[in-house]
Parts: structure tokens; sequence; C-alpha cells
């Protein structure tokens, strides 16, 4: 009996692995604390220009993607955040995700009200600068004096509002 048992077990543990292993995640894991952003230089969905060198302060940086239901749940958290951040738009960088840009209108709207705002698929120059992995992403970046963005938060608490210093 135990034996038709661990057979069944390591049948199952075949199928999920081979399921999990076609979803397609990127392999190289994302950015964390002290890991350098690549350059990038791309196009937000208002016609601005951003890029790698207008990263001249703690900015925070988001990625979310339509249909992801951890990403609906934080976009509002994300954006009521980004609402507190001293420097207003200009410190918050957030890349939407999807290969149909109808799909993705309503995440754009949303987060264009505190953000630049990137729309591109999953191979865009952005996320490959970030190295994303999964989604939603969120970070807080900051040139260090040598002129690199490193990541200087990767565990963002959206739920709580920042406190300007006094």
């Amino acid at each position: 009996m135990n034996l038709v048992l661990s057979v069944g077990v390591i049948k199952r543990l075949r199928e999920h692995t081979a399921l999990l292993s076609a979803t397609g995640v990127p392999s190289q894991p994302a950015l964390t604390i002290g890991d350098a952003v690549d350059a990038f230089a791309t196009t937000t969905v208002n016609g601005e220009s951003v890029s790698y060198e207008d990263v001249t302060a703690e900015t925070l940086v988001g990625f979310f993607t339509p249909g992801c239901g951890p990403c609906e749940k934080r976009l509002p958290e994300f954006v009521a955040y980004a609402r507190t951040l001293p420097g207003g738009r200009d410190r918050v960088l957030a890349t939407v995700v999807a290969s149909d840009p109808a799909e993705a209108a309503g995440y754009v709207a949303e987060l264009g009200q505190v953000a630049r705002v990137v729309l591109e698929d999953s191979t865009g120059v952005a996320t490959r600068a970030f190295r994303v992995s999964a989604y939603p992403t969120v970070l807080m970046v900051a040139p260090d004096p040598d002129g690199r963005v490193l990541v200087t938060a990767d565990r963002i608490r959206l739920d709580r509002a920042v406190v300007a210093a006094a």
C-alpha cells in the first residue's frame, strides 16, 4: 500500500513540476537591496522620455500586470502610498506589463494620477532593466555616489504613509 501511495505522490509531483516550469517565469531573480538596476531608456504613455539617468533621488518603482489578483489588491495601496511621497510624480515610476493596451487602460489611468507610467510587454526595456520575475514588484531605488541606481528597499509597506522628516 505504501508503495502505491508513494508512486502516486511522485507522479503528482512530476505533473506539478511540469506545470510550474511551463509558466514562463524568467529564471533570473528579481533585484534585491543593494543590487544595481541596468541602464534603460523608454517612453511613458504620455510620450515623456524616462531613463536610468532620470533617477536622481529616491524613487518608488512598481510593476503591475492586468489579470493578476495580487496586483489588483496592491494597485490602490501603491497609488495611495505614492500620493504621500515628496517629489510627486517625478519620484514614482510605474510599469504596466500587458500585451494589449486596452486591457491595461484601467491600470494606466489609475497609476497616471501619481506616476510616470510605462506600458510594455513582458520583454520590455524597464521589465528587463529591473529583472522583474513576478507581479506585482515594488521597489525603492536611488543613485549612489558613483551614479549607479541601486535598490534601497524591496519590501515596501504600502499600507503605511510616508512621514516627511521634520
